[in-house]
Formats: C-alpha cells, sequence, structure tokens
C-alpha cells in the first residue's frame, strides 16, 4: 500500500495536472505518491471513508471521457469504471467534468457534476443511475451558471438518515431531500440579495452557494459560504442567518465573500473559512494569507496565519481547496491555486508547508489509512 499504514494520515489533492496522495504517520514528515493521471484535471479525489484503503478521484480526460476511478492500493494501480455518470441522450445534456465524490450514509458513492446533475453507484463507482428528480427537475432551464459554470458541487448527507441529503449547486441554489431523493425542495430562504442589506424570503431564491459543511455534533446545523455572505441555519430554523463578525467584508457583495467552508471533526461549533477580496478580485485580503476560525458557531471569527504567507501571497483557495481530518487535535488542510499544500496539527493555530509547486490545486480531501 505504497508505505502507508494503518492509522496514517492520508492527503489526496486534486491539481489541474493531476492527483498526488500525501500520507503521514505523526503529521510532521509526509511521503508523496503520484502524480496520478498526468496532465489530466482531477477536480476531486477521496478516501473511503469508511475502510479507508480506497481512493476515488473524478478524472476530467478527454481521452477517457468522464470517469470516476478507483485504485484500493493507494493509487499503485488504478481501474476505470465501466461507465461514467451520464444523462440521458433525450435530456440534451452531456456531463463535462467531475465536480464532487461522496459516500452516502448506506455505503453508495455518489458524484455531483457539470453541468449540475447528481448520479448514484452501488457497485463502488463501475455504473452509475441518475437521480433523476434532481437532474430533470421542472425549471432546470432556468438554472443560472456560476462563474465556474453550472456545477453541482456539494454533497452533504445526513449521518443519522441515509434518506435524507443537501445539496449546493452553482448558481441555482440549495436541494433537500428527506425521501432518499425522490423528491426535493429548495433551502435558501434567508441568503443575503447580491449587493444589498436585504435577505430573500422565499426558500426557491437560486442563490450561488459556494460550500456548506455540517457541524460534528449537531449535523442538523449546517454551515454556508455564500456568494453573498456566510450563514447558518439550525435544526428547524425556518431559514438561513448571519454569522460574519470578524470576517472581512467584500464591498461588491455585502457580506464576507470566499469559496470552501469546513467544520471541526469533532467539536461542536467549530469550522473554517478562507476569506477573499471579493467576486470582483478572488485572492486573499492584501496578498495576506490567513484562515479564519469560528469555536462558538459563528458568533466570532479569528485570524489565524502563523506560518502562513503574509505577503505578496495573491492567490485564491477554491470551494474544496480546504478540508480537516478526523485526528485530535484536529489537522486541517489548505491548498492554493498557485500549487502551495499547507497542514496544521493544531487546529490551525500554526501551520507548515507540505508542498509547492503543484499545478493549481482543485481540492484537498483528508482520512485515515485502515479507517479509524
Amino acid at each position: 500500500m505504497g508505505g502507508a499504514k494503518k492509522g496514517d494520515t492520508v492527503v489526496t489533492v486534486g491539481t489541474r495536472k493531476g492527483l498526488f496522495v500525501f500520507h503521514s504517520r505523526d503529521r510532521k514528515r509526509w511521503q508523496k505518491r503520484g502524480p496520478y493521471f498526468e496532465g489530466v484535471e482531477i477536480r476531486h479525489a477521496i478516501l473511503d471513508p469508511m475502510e479507508g484503503k480506497t481512493l476515488y478521484a473524478g478524472v476530467t480526460s478527454e481521452h477517457w471521457g468522464m470517469m470516476v476511478s478507483r485504485s484500493t492500493n493507494l493509487g499503485d494501480r488504478w481501474d476505470l469504471g465501466k461507465e461514467g455518470p451520464r444523462f440521458t441522450k433525450e435530456s440534451g445534456l452531456t456531463v463535462t467534468r467531475i465536480w464532487q465524490l461522496q459516500e452516502g450514509v448506506d455505503g453508495s458513492l455518489y458524484a455531483g457534476t457539470e453541468p449540475a446533475g447528481l448520479f448514484r453507484s452501488e457497485d463502488h463507482g463501475v455504473t452509475w443511475s441518475s437521480v433523476d428528480s434532481l437532474n430533470y427537475w421542472k425549471g432546470r432551464d432556468k438554472w443560472p451558471a456560476g462563474g465556474g459554470g453550472l456545477c453541482l458541487h456539494t454533497i452533504l448527507p445526513y449521518p443519522k438518515d441515509a434518506k435524507r441529503m443537501l445539496v449546493g449547486i452553482s448558481a441555482a441554489g440549495i436541494f433537500a431531500t428527506n425521501d432518499d431523493g425522490e423528491s426535493w425542495r429548495m433551502y435558501d430562504a434567508g441568503i443575503r440579495e447580491y449587493g444589498k442589506q436585504k435577505f430573500f424570503d422565499r426558500e426557491d431564491a437560486m442563490t450561488c452557494v459556494h460550500k456548506m459543511a455540517r457541524d460534528p455534533a449537531d449535523p442538523a446545523i449546517v454551515y454556508q459560504q455564500n456568494h453573498a455572505g456566510v450563514f447558518r441555519r439550525n435544526r428547524g430554523d425556518a431559514r438561513w442567518s448571519l454569522m460574519e463578525k470578524g470576517l472581512p467584508v467584500a464591498k461588491s457583495t455585502g457580506g464576507p465573500f470566499g469559496f470552501p467552508m469546513v467544520a471541526h471533526p469533532h467539536d461542536r461549533g467549530t469550522a473554517y473559512a478562507v476569506p477573499l477580496v471579493g467576486d470582483y478580485n478572488r485572492v486573499t485580503p492584501k496578498g495576506s494569507m490567513a484562515v479564519f476560525r469560528t469555536t462558538n458557531g459563528g458568533k466570532r471569527w479569528d485570524r489565524h496565519s502563523k506560518g502562513l504567507p503574509q505577503k505578496d501571497a495573491w492567490f485564491t483557495v477554491l470551494r474544496d481547496g480546504l478540508r480537516t481530518d478526523d485526528g485530535d487535535p484536529a489537522g486541517v488542510y489548505v491548498g492554493t491555486t498557485t500549487g502551495q499544500l499547507y497542514a496544521s496539527r493544531n487546529d490551525g493555530e500554526s501551520w507548515q508547508l507540505i508542498a509547492d509547486h503543484l499545478n493549481g490545486i482543485q481540492s484537498v480531501e483528508a482520512g485515515t489509512f485502515g479507517g479509524q
């Protein structure tokens, strides 16, 4: 298994030119594997969270097409499925990217695509079925695309109920199901109107969700980075509410602008974000990199930058460029569009550089080899 041992931390890094896999026993010294799929864009890749040995990679290849590939030996060998996620011919839609991979509570594998679609595999990515109730949603033709295209980029199963799930589509909004995907409802009330201090009253407002994360202690609490600000929604809430104190505000949107949003693996109310200047200049403010953390559910955010570049750091962190592992204290990982991968072993208090000069980091994921 490429030198990895049970209990090692594994970090997968999807880039514009291939996939890299890092693993470590102590999260101080790292071994690198790859690149795999050289020259091919890997928008997202994950380590199976249940058994901790299988890697899945969303492959955007002109040669193979849009496929999900699997490795059961930490990248030594990769198997392509029989087919990638596909819309029906009658729909006129063609998958151009695999944006998100996520394992469901029942062990099934989900893929989110561009154009926006949700697909499920019951055989570890060998074949795929379409979640038709969402993919052929009435009014789909009115869904607006975000700056990165019309993509389904976030899949949030509910750990306590396999029938419940949230997905995020840029820029169509947030969709929820309580019946295993048989039906869906929109979930956007309370989000700020672009550039204003007015908030949508309607659930079907079609907002540009960037990323969502569930609170580890109560997964019914969801944190969200939206194009127009940062929000949370609690169990039973009728609408999203602001959680922005301490975050820099983008003048164009009216609220903090950025892409990623992740939660701590264990601690209630703890989440991380990386603000940018704004949608008109998608770089770190003043060229100074920082990861912001809240430990009280968004009542207050604090800036953490020890070990991160504080001068001329003019780059972006994309929506899947920030992730936590399941350690205690938690490891936090952040990758930049200029190819730097940073890691924290102490809940985000301080950082070290793991890798440099990777080609445009698209995603970072972390897990434990061999399961917990």
